[in-house]
């Protein structure tokens, strides 16, 4: 089965009609994108836009052989046009089963916003699942018979939508996982392909043909990442990003409990809140157990190591200058090894977050600049044992190490 994409943005397409913001600023040439639409084997369209003919012929194909349009989603403003010589366009009913006559079985599956989705099966038997923009599939606790040979869906406005799909088994190891419905909310480019990727997915250009069921090299997912970044530079948001589209996330929080502290007692209701509610929460800086689990264990989000190594410089007594000269150091030294060895020998997918002090005002005691000291060791130790280290500046990651 042979699919065109006709178009890859949102259905008012990008740039945005009007938009002043920067990454519709630069959605131009070859970054611009059509409404979503895609063409298989030259029969069967799902989604009709505009300039759809036109779009068609730069990428070497005709619709005139269309024999089914079918539409995944509400179409806001003026009806399109249907171009002379396709069939009606419409949307199947939900759970409902179309065949068409150039061989292709369609179901529709329900939407858990407006919308359809359509499982497409090609005559050769390859599977093929499309997703409306903002939609995730309704009811998908079960398990599935088996994955699908490519999933297109709106991979960066609902990540969870894929990380369902996970967990069903409807997306396997080997589906080919394609990102469209792009908006604006991520800059086209290197950072588009960057955060696609940490999903488990690919972007491709408007008027890519793509075969379902070729073999494609899946994204190149670290295993061990580190994100370091300054206070409130969006270093967490950025962190619980890369493991959005992935289901059974253990969150670690390493902050513990501050009983009688209302300010902080709204901090961490608003990172739980921002979380899917799949992920599980433990509060401990026992790390270096967790970090021993499998390949197949849940992976970890521990936000973050600032606090960790506050944790430990209290365990080892290293605020007090007499205790840090005498037994603290060789404690505190000991414990961070000890977490660095278990960062080196994980198998299990693992995104930590730490705090980047090293750059600010020099600490006024001697406790102080200790901690800052201690926390640039463990953080480039830590990094040297990562695949992908990222720094966030005002809420702009920028890649240390890929």
């Amino acid at each position: 089965m042979e699919l065109t994409l006709l178009g890859t943005g949102t259905p008012e397409g990008l740039p945005r009609p009007g938009c002043p913001c920067a990454a519709c600023a630069v959605s131009v040439g070859t970054r611009a994108r059509a409404a979503t639409a895609v063409l298989v084997d030259g029969a069967l369209l799902l989604d009709l836009t505009p300039g759809a003919v036109l779009a068609a012929a730069r990428a070497g194909h005709s619709l005139g052989g269309v024999r089914q349009v079918l539409l995944s989603h509400p179409h806001d403003g003026p009806a399109v046009e249907l171009p002379p010589g396709l069939p009606a366009a419409g949307r199947v009913p939900d759970g409902q089963r179309l065949s068409v006559i150039s061989g292709h079985r369609v179901r529709a599956v329900a939407m858990d916003a407006p919308g359809t989705g359509y499982e497409v099966t090609g005559p050769d038997g390859d599977r093929l699942l499309y997703l409306p923009p903002g939609g995730a599939p309704a009811g998908t606790n079960g398990v599935a018979e088996q994955p699908y040979d490519m999933v297109l869906l709106d991979v960066l406005g609902r990540p969870e939508a894929l990380a369902r799909l996970r967990a069903s088994g409807a997306v396997g190891p080997a589906t080919d996982v394609i990102a469209v419905h792009l908006d604006h909310d991520v800059p086209p480019g290197r950072e588009l392909e960057r955060r696609s990727a940490a999903a488990g997915a690919r972007v491709v250009a408007d008027g890519t043909t793509l075969t379902v069921g070729a073999y494609h090299a899946a994204p190149d997912l670290p295993r061990r990442t580190l994100v370091l970044g300054g206070a409130r530079s969006g270093k967490s948001l950025e962190a619980e990003r890369r493991l959005a589209a992935f289901p059974e996330v253990l969150y670690v929080a390493t902050s513990g409990t501050r009983d009688g502290d209302p300010e902080w007692a709204a901090r961490v209701g608003l990172h739980r809140e921002r979380r899917p509610g799949s992920w599980q929460t433990v509060e401990t800086c026992e790390l270096v157990e967790l970090l021993e689990g499998g390949a197949r264990e849940p992976a970890l989000l521990i936000d973050c190591l600032a606090l960790w190594l506050t944790d430990a410089m209290d365990r080892a007594g290293a605020w007090d200058d007499d205790t840090w000269a005498g037994r603290g150091q060789k404690e505190l030294r000991a414990r961070t090894a000890a977490l660095v060895a278990a960062v080196r020998s994980t198998r299990r997918r693992v995104v930590l977050v730490s705090n980047e002090v090293g750059a600010g005002i020099v600490p006024a005691t001697a406790s102080g600049r200790r901690f800052r000291d201690e926390l640039g060791r463990l953080n480039a130790a830590v990094a040297a044992e990562c695949e992908h280290v990222l720094l966030v500046v005002s809420g702009q990651p920028v890649v240390l190490k890929d």
